[in-house]
Formats: C-alpha cells, structure tokens, sequence
C-alpha cells in the first residue's frame, strides 16, 4: 500500500497526468475531425464518347447518377488515357465505342473500357462495383426489352435472363469510415507510447533514488506502482473513444460499464509491460527506445490499418504477444458487433495470461538483482 501512495504521488505531480489525457484527446479530435467525412462516395471519372448518340448519352447519365462516381469531362475523340489522369483531375477514364447504339439495336456485342488509376487504390472504392452494376441492368433491361418484343412476359424473361440475383449488405461498417479501425488506431498508439514509457520508467527511478528495494524484494509490491498508470490510460481511452464518437461519428454499441472491464485489464498489461521491458534499464532515458519494441509492432501487426488476415501464420501468432492485438479484437468485437462480455473470454484470458507472465518475469528479474546486490554487500 506504502508503494501505492508513493506511485500516486508521484503520477499527480509528473507530466504522465497531462499527457495520458491530452494526448488522446487531441489526437481524436484532430483525427476524428479530419476522417469524418471520408467516404469517398464521388470518385471523379472521365468519359470518352465515341458513339455521340443518344444511347451513350443516356449511359453517361447513368454513369454520373451513381453514388460512386461523378463524371467531370466527357471527349468527343479518343485521347491518350496517361495525359487525362496525369494531374489527378480523374481516377479513371470509361471509354465508350463508335457504333455502340447501332450494335445494341442489332444484338450484337459491344466492348466498354475502363482504365484506372490504381496509384491510390483508395480512390477507386466502389468504382469497380458501381460499373459492374451499371452494366449488369443494362444487359438485363437490354434481353428482357428483345424478349418482350418476341412475345415472352417480363416475369419469364426475367428468370431467363437472371434466374438468381445478388443482395448484399455490408454489416458494422457500411460506410467503410476510417474513424472505426484508422483514427481509433492512432489514439491506441499514442496511449501505448505513452503509459509504456511512464511504467517503464518506474524501476529506473526507484534505483536511481536507492528506494527499488526498501519495502521488501517481492515484485507486489513494484507490481502495484503500475496500478495509476493502467487506470489513467483506461479512463483516458473511455474519454477518447466518446469523443470519436461524438465527433467522428465511430460506432460503439457495447455499455460503456461493461467494456471498460476488459480496458482495464489491457491497460494492466500494458502497463506491466512496459514495467518489463524497462526494468534493466541503466535510466529513465533509454526506456522510450525500448518501447518502440511494443509500439512499431502494434501498429504494423495488430489490425490497424491492415487485417492480421493478410499477414502470414508466423506473424499473426507472434502479435499474440502484443495487448494492442486483443484490445483491438474486443473493440471489433464488444465496441463494434456489440457482443457480450462473456463472448470474448478468449481476448481477456489472454492479456491475463500476459499480466501473469509479465509478472512472473518482473519478479525474476527482481530476484536476480536482490541476490546480486546482497552478494556484493
């Protein structure tokens, strides 16, 4: 308890105070307020129309009225597609074929091209499905319109032509927002950076002021110095996460009560953690290279701005190691799909499983250097 105050005292008078709640919070408002609108709904396109007939010009109506697309220019002539997209005035140019009204009145087959600009692939979200739609009803309305004029009812001709059709919905994030999985990315490792470096400040300290070892050798009584760290970080990050979203719009369907049971636990392994990997430390300096150990892998491995999915098995298992890994399964889980607490035992269990290995290590360590001080004496 003694060791307790003292944390206390000394987290109420450092710049830890400050920075574990302003640095989260300006980060999401900043961010937040950047990606709030990032839907990119309009994708500029151009159009070459080769045809100028009636029927281009309806398509390029079409073409325009959808969601993901805005048509900026259309050309009468073809035109090399390298100058159209140099400036990056359009992420993509459809062109449309000479005779293509003509082919269409007589049956026959006609080619559309579309080239895209895949420098920034995210500038081409839903152009692909927006075209393939597109031409889809045209080929449906097309055959039914013949059908029809040979006798057949548009009930039949439709199951003629497309006896099976597609619905599809996108669940948790239709929108594709980057405030539920970019921004609230940013936020975790700005809190990650910052409680690793304070926890793992705490043993250098303490040796420094000669007071590591004055209530006793046992590692209660260092493990409990990281008790102010992990629940700052926790409301720190309750603070964030509402106002993500109130501002950046985030989804965030779990009880507040209830998911800041398994936030504290992450905050509890991370604080441990970083207790660990700071605990040889010659002084309090050296402790923020060492947590780049914890924070560059967060970020490139545990589903920030790409799923685990996509990495290979050998990587996916070494984030396990991580508790940014688990925190972001629980946000995706709890925060997202707002399933239960006891639906994710899996995620909670292992960052116990962490806290109890860190713990384990912090005391070895501890005993190691007991010995080795009371041989020297």
């Amino acid at each position: 308890m003694k060791s307790l105050i003292e944390e206390w005292k000394y987290v109420t008078g450092s710049k830890f105070l400050l920075m574990i709640f302003i640095g989260p919070l300006i980060a999401a408002l900043f961010f937040g307020l950047m990606f709030s609108n990032n839907q990119i709904n309009k994708s500029p396109v151009v159009v070459i129309d080769e045809d100028h007939s009636v029927y281009s010009r309806q398509l390029i109506s079409k073409l325009n009225a959808s969601q993901y697309m805005k048509v900026t220019n259309v050309f009468a002539n073809r035109m090399d597609p390298e100058t159209l997209l140099a400036n990056e005035q359009a992420v993509a140019v459809i062109m449309l074929p000479n005779q293509l009204e003509l082919r269409n009145l007589h049956g026959k087959s006609s080619n559309i091209g579309i080239l895209m600009d895949n420098t920034m692939p995210s500038g081409l979200m839903g152009v692909r499905t927006a075209i393939q739609e597109i031409i889809t009803t045209e080929n449906t309305t097309l055959s039914m319109t013949r059908l029809g004029q040979s006798g057949m009812d548009a009930e039949t001709a439709k199951g003629l032509i497309s006896p099976l059709s597609l619905q599809q919905r996108m669940l948790f994030n239709p929108t594709t927002s980057y405030v539920g999985f970019m921004v609230l990315g940013f936020v975790n490792i700005i809190v990650v950076m910052i409680t690793t470096s304070a926890a793992g400040s705490i043993a250098p300290r303490l040796r420094k002021e000669g007071k590591l070892f004055v209530n006793g050798v046992s590692p209660v009584q260092l493990w409990v110095r990281s008790v102010p760290y992990a629940i700052l970080s926790t409301f720190s990050l309750m603070l964030s996460y509402g106002l993500l979203k109130q501002v950046g719009s985030m989804r965030f369907e779990a009880e507040p009560y209830l998911f800041i049971v398994p936030l504290l636990v992450y905050c509890f392994a991370l604080s441990l953690m970083g207790l660990l990997i700071g605990y040889t430390a010659k002084d309090a300096s050296k402790v923020g290279l060492r947590s780049s150990l914890v924070v560059y892998p967060s970020f490139l491995a545990t589903g920030i701005q790409l799923t685990p999915l996509a990495f290979p098995m050998f990587f996916q298992i070494t984030a396990w190691a991580l508790p940014m890994n688990w925190l972001n399964r629980l946000i995706r889980g709890m925060a997202f799909r707002h399933g239960s607490l006891t639906a994710y035992s899996v995620e909670i269990g292992a960052l116990l499983v962490i806290i109890g290995i860190a713990s384990l290590l912090i005391g070895l360590l501890m005993l190691r250097e007991s010995r080795k001080t009371n041989s020297s004496i």
